[in-house]
């Protein structure tokens, strides 16, 4: 399998990226900042050069990538994002505070190049739409910086169909970012086919189900303090039951290929389109070269078929997420 994808026109990424989230925010507090930047460094070395953090994971999450590769920018490929700029709590959990106004995306940037020790940013997504923002005003804005060369591609994360359409036209699309795993499956539908015909990449987050699909956990998992799987209805035991299904049949293909389910995961992923780029994100160097080891996996495509086929006839709700 390939080692490197183009998405959209020529943003050159390693087939498997890093997500660097988890290092700082949503699955507990923060992981030691040498042992983090080591960790980046080692993924460079292993041909991972595709890195995704942003300000609302915590300004620390940009600091420590920025200073993880700054003896080795160019060998980098960065995306952050904008577009949140704050959250407050509330009965139904966090609200994101959104501003995309041109002239806060403006300082929004500023910002994380500051953060990130660096005069350019690879990949710059708009974190999520907001309303009260033109796509074409946004996508104005990003044409601008790309100009000016602070960045130099753009993307969108979880972006309807249309609106992207717009935003496409007025500056084109590098990526979208978007949740795509075998227990959440809707960019399928449409989304795959509208990036295909527009020469936009799909780069997949959370392809391990947060871990759920890894095999690591199960209905009597216990999670730390601040890890969001302990309110996740995708972790409760009833969701897990439901779906453990796909969990007995990842180990059973993965025995059979001498490989790891996490890596069948991956595999099948990156099978399903040439231009998707899964960012899987881990704390640990075992857990980041399993992940890559996914690129030796070759599935045929007698194994694709049944693989679909089996996921097809399972009963999994996506919106347990």
């Amino acid at each position: 399998m390939n080692q490197f994808r183009i998405l959209g026109k020529d943003l050159r990424v390693s087939a498997i990226g890093l997500g660097i989230m988890g290092m700082d925010h949503a699955y507990g507090g923060a992981a030691d900042r040498g042992e983090m930047a080591e960790l980046i460094r080692y993924a460079l070395e292993q041909g991972c050069n595709f890195f995704d953090t942003a300000p609302i994971y915590g300004q620390a999450n940009e600091i420590l990538l920025g200073e993880a590769v700054k003896h080795c920018r160019e060998q980098a490929v960065i995306a952050t994002k904008f577009g949140i700029v704050g959250q407050t709590h509330s009965a139904a959990g966090l609200d994101n505070q959104l501003d995309s106004r041109p002239e806060s995306i403006r300082r929004q940037v500023e910002q994380s190049l500051k953060n990130l020790q660096t005069d350019y940013i690879d990949l710059y997504y708009q974190h999520r739409i907001d309303p009260n923002v033109a796509p074409e005003a946004v996508a104005q804005v990003m044409g601008e910086l790309i100009g000016e060369g602070k960045i130099r591609h753009w993307g969108v994360s979880n972006a309807p169909e249309d609106y992207m359409a717009r935003a496409h036209a007025v500056t084109p699309l590098t990526a979208t970012e978007n949740q795509y795993s075998m227990v959440f499956r809707q960019p399928e539908r449409s989304l795959f086919d509208f990036c295909a015909e527009r020469n936009i990449g799909f780069v997949a987050y959370s392809p391990l189900g947060n871990g759920f699909l890894s095999g690591r956990f199960n209905a009597s998992s216990e999670y730390a303090d601040g890890d969001f799987r302990r309110t996740m209805k995708r972790f409760s035991a009833d969701v897990m039951a439901n779906n453990q299904p796909v969990l007995d049949f990842l180990h059973e293909l993965a025995a059979a290929k001498s490989a790891t389910a996490a890596q069948i995961v991956l595999a099948w992923e990156l099978a399903q389109r040439d231009f998707i780029v899964p960012i899987p994100g881990t704390t640990k160097k075992h857990r980041l070269a399993e992940n890559l080891g996914a690129l030796q996996i070759r599935l045929t495509a007698e194994e694709l078929h049944t693989i679909n086929a089996k996921l097809n006839e399972m009963d999994i709700d996506e919106s347990h997420f």
